[in-house]
């Protein structure tokens, strides 16, 4: 048996193999974010054969004010849960397993979407998606996003999903509170590392709480690469919290560089990010970033760089990429 085929199970959710779809925005939702025919289509065509054992649904949002751009997925109000219970069915049917990304886009924001554009402190994104400067969000308001995140997982678990997945990455709120380029905050949601992941864990302990042994990843924007974002010692601190928090699967990728490293093209460019949060951590890590080939995608597991391995813009262009690699490993 190869490493990819390996099975996992920890008694919340069990799984086929070491091939996980990481969420990738496709801009197919219906104008209202309800789960849209070609929605049902896209996840229908990409889970064909059960081969992609976890496949993780695009960032969904969870208020109107946290919606990223135009035709992205709700999951904001209980009128989405029929769609969403069809497209877990749909996935279920192929042989796969779903979980949901919640997202709040804060500074990330179109302004086309939203004109209430807001973030830990008022500091341009560095992403620059938007020229917009976000407004200081207040603790009262921070409230409100926890329970925000709260009701989004009640709602993902009672669609039939497997599990959700706290998006803080890419630049969005929750990466916006983590790194110190855009966490500009004096009180207890600022300043060190342990002010930063506050309201992580608020989100972390609030959803647990809701949803009981329901499995409950995140994925953490691990490292800004730019002088005086997140440090390793910072994704290391974070990462050992979530997992006491109550996290049962860490997903790394990247912060406020987004999901590519240009100057790096080695498949698997995360991986001293991972492989750092493994030295850490008990739970299962997913490693994604530029991984295109089934043999690139066995060695970072031989190697323990990651527990699963995420395959992206390589399944996006391929849809019998996973059936490749599970047949011919």
């Amino acid at each position: 048996m190869t490493h990819i085929t390996n099975t996992f199970d920890n008694g919340k959710i069990k799984l086929k193999n070491r091939l996980v779809m990481p969420p990738m925005a496709t801009a197919k939702a219906a104008d209202d974010g309800k789960v849209s025919s070609e929605i049902l289509d896209y996840y229908d065509e990409k889970s064909k054969g059960g081969y992609i054992s976890l496949v993780i649904i695009e960032h969904s949002y969870i208020s109107e004010e946290g919606k990223a751009s135009l035709k992205q997925l709700s999951v904001a109000d209980d009128s989405c849960k029929e769609g969403l219970k069809e497209l877990a069915d749909i996935i279920h049917k192929n042989g796969s397993k779903a979980v949901m990304q919640l997202n709040h886009a804060g500074s990330l924001s179109r302004s086309e979407v939203t004109l209430n554009t807001v973030g830990p402190s008022s500091v341009l994104n560095p992403r620059k998606l938007n020229d917009t400067v976000p407004r200081e969000l207040s603790k009262k308001e921070i409230k409100e996003i926890v329970e925000r995140f709260k009701n989004a997982a009640i709602r993902v678990k009672k669609a039939g999903f497997d599990g959700v997945e706290i998006h803080s990455a890419h630049g969005y709120l929750l990466n916006q509170f983590l790194s110190p380029l855009t966490n500009k905050r004096t009180d207890d949601y600022g300043n060190d590392i342990y002010g930063r992941i506050k309201l992580h864990l608020e989100v972390i302990k609030a959803v647990r709480e809701a949803v009981g042994d329901f499995p409950v990843l995140i994925r953490i924007g691990a490292s800004d690469y730019t002088e005086g974002g997140t440090s390793m010692e910072d994704l290391k601190v974070a990462a050992k919290s979530f997992e006491e928090a109550g996290i049962d699967m860490i997903d790394i990728t990247g912060g406020m560089c987004g999901f590519i490293l240009p100057d790096n093209k080695e498949q698997g460019y995360f991986s001293e990010l991972s492989e750092a949060v493994k030295s850490v951590v008990n739970v299962p890590v997913i490693l994604t970033g530029g991984i295109t080939e089934a043999a690139a995608a066995e060695k970072l597991l031989i190697e323990g760089k990651a527990d699963f391995i995420g395959v992206g813009r390589a399944i996006l262009a391929d849809s019998d990429w996973a059936r490749n690699a599970i047949e011919n490993i």
